[in-house]
């Protein structure tokens, strides 16, 4: 199966795919913080636009950026309509892109107001990590993720990640990285051809 990680730069969730045999590639204005040759340095919406669905890609998770649509910024919404209508310009080309199967992943955001309520929403803590980051899926042709590994010690780590670099990585792009017990459930439920 092809798999596109759209809005990935860490690979965590290409890599989950590739473990399991999918010719999955990530992409990304970023370069790829693994180096993986797996990896399209350009833009989604470019990308898109270049290959029709027959020859192109069978499934999409894309995590588009959250910066002007999350609702722990809301205060700041009326500053920045602009911003946050080519915000959502891009989370809906993502969540109408001709390809088959879709998920379409973003924090509480006003998507649910201008879009629809999501599909579903999971936690880090039910896929093995102790943590709590509400995270909203908005599906196409896909199945709700079962929860893999149900924990306890549930921390808002994230929500208090401080700012600054931090082993080269700024406070938006650790926030951005995808839990690996997530990935992982990604990769085992939804990697079926």
């Amino acid at each position: 199966m092809r798999v596109l990680v759209a809005c990935e730069f860490s690979g965590v969730v290409r890599e989950a795919f590739r473990k399991r045999g999918h010719d999955a590639w990530s992409c990304d204005l970023t370069a790829a913080a693994d180096n993986s040759p797996f990896h399209l340095q350009e833009s989604i919406i470019h990308i898109l636009a270049k290959l029709p669905t027959s020859v192109g890609w069978d499934l999409m998770i894309a995590h588009p950026p959250c910066t002007n649509l999350a609702v722990s910024g809301a205060r700041w919404w009326a500053t920045r309509p602009l911003e946050q209508e080519l915000a959502a310009g891009v989370f809906l080309s993502l969540a109408n892109a001709d390809i088959p199967r879709i998920a379409v992943e973003n924090p509480i955001v006003a998507m649910s107001r201008l879009y629809r309520k999501p599909d579903q929403i999971i936690q880090p803590w039910q896929f093995g990590h102790g943590e709590t980051k509400a995270t909203c899926l908005w599906l196409k042709n896909l199945p709700a993720l079962r929860p893999t590994n149900i924990v306890s010690g549930r921390e808002p780590r994230i929500h208090h990640e401080s700012p600054g670099i931090k082993n080269g990585l700024t406070r938006q792009q650790r926030r951005s990285i995808t839990f690996q017990g997530l990935a992982d459930a990604m990769a085992e439920q939804w990697g079926v051809a």
